[in-house]
């Protein structure tokens, strides 16, 4: 099957088109669809922020350092830099003693514009924990703390923090650190490249599993403000399936999700990495798969993929996904 295909109308006339790869598998190993490539190579980027936090909670981490389940919602989440996101990233950083300082990722406004102009008017600059990944970093310095390992360079490949997230996505993935490509993520840690079927069957399988990852998917549903924030699709998907569907974002037209109660895992990979095409496709295929029902569809359609408007409010264009055999969702 080729690829799909997410299409921007104006007019009733295409404007621009974006690909994409898709791959539904199961928690037994099993394709269950494919759209494109299942082989297709696949930074996971910041999409398997939950597996990451996983890591952190299964090796003592989090219980021996007083983390909650904020502090465990916002480890998973690429947030927008809100006050209460700030907060808990402060948080998590003092049950690690640590300090802003110490995060490796660098300084960006915050991704929720409001917070950004808040900020700019107050006459204040952007520190690390606006960074949309510190959530995960200060979860990353709590796991350095407890296994005694220095807190500086733990976002190096060979610093023992990383190695155990190198083993952990190995684990669901179903594959071995050897066969593993690495690079350094846009924050400053390490991201795996892996084909996208194996990412589909990490979700998969990483979702339906009891214990830790079940005790991580139940306070990212309890807390779905934490994961993205202020509308954003992330959120909104937690928060309209009631924690039914965990879904996450990564740059460059990544997202996975996983659905417990039919075990399966979804990865999506928008070729030319635009977001507009992740978020468009993959509420279509959430739809297209039976995992929301109509009306939920239609409520995260409006987050993912809104009519466009002109400044004067009109609308003028629309977004669809065509996903071949399974036809189209406008």
């Amino acid at each position: 099957m080729g690829p799909g295909e997410v299409v921007v109308s104006r007019g009733g006339l295409v404007e621009s088109s974006h690909r994409f790869h898709a791959v539904i598998a199961a928690a037994d190993g099993g394709c269950i669809a494919a759209i494109g490539g299942a082989e297709t190579p696949t930074f996971a980027r910041s999409a398997i922020k939950p597996l990451q936090a996983t890591a952190v909670l299964e090796d003592g981490a989090g219980d021996a350092l007083g983390l909650e389940g904020e502090e465990i919602a916002l480890a998973c989440a690429s947030h927008g830099g809100e006050p209460e996101h700030v907060a808990v990233v402060r948080r998590a950083l003092g049950r690690a003693g640590a300090c802003e300082d110490d995060l490796a990722c660098g300084p960006h406004p915050p991704l929720y514009a409001p917070a950004a102009d808040a900020l700019a008017a107050a006459g204040l600059r952007p520190g690390r924990v606006h960074n949309n990944c510190s959530g995960k970093h200060a979860a990353m310095l709590a796991l350095a703390r407890h296994y005694g390992a220095p807190l500086a360079g733990y976002n190096a490949p060979d610093h023992p923090v990383q190695r155990r997230m190198a083993a952990e996505v190995c684990r669901w993935a179903g594959t071995h650190e050897r066969d593993l490509q690495c690079a350094v993520d846009g924050c400053g840690v390490v991201t795996f490249r892996l084909p996208l079927g194996a990412l589909a069957g990490a979700f998969a399988r990483w979702g339906v599993a009891s214990g830790v990852p079940a005790r991580v998917r139940s306070v990212v549903s309890a807390h779905p403000h934490l994961l993205a924030g202020t509308g954003r699709l992330c959120t909104a998907i937690s928060r309209e399936t009631r924690g039914a569907v965990l879904a996450k974002v990564g740059a460059e037209g990544v997202y996975c999700a996983c659905v417990p109660g039919s075990g399966h895992g979804l990865a999506v990979k928008v070729l030319d990495g635009a977001r507009r095409a992740a978020d468009a496709a993959v509420v279509a295929l959430l739809r297209a798969f039976g995992a929301v029902d109509e009306g939920v569809a239609e409520r995260l359609w409006q987050v993912a993929a809104p009519p466009l408007r002109n400044t004067r409010d009109e609308v003028v264009g629309r977004i669809e996904v065509r996903l071949p055999g399974l036809g189209e969702r406008a």
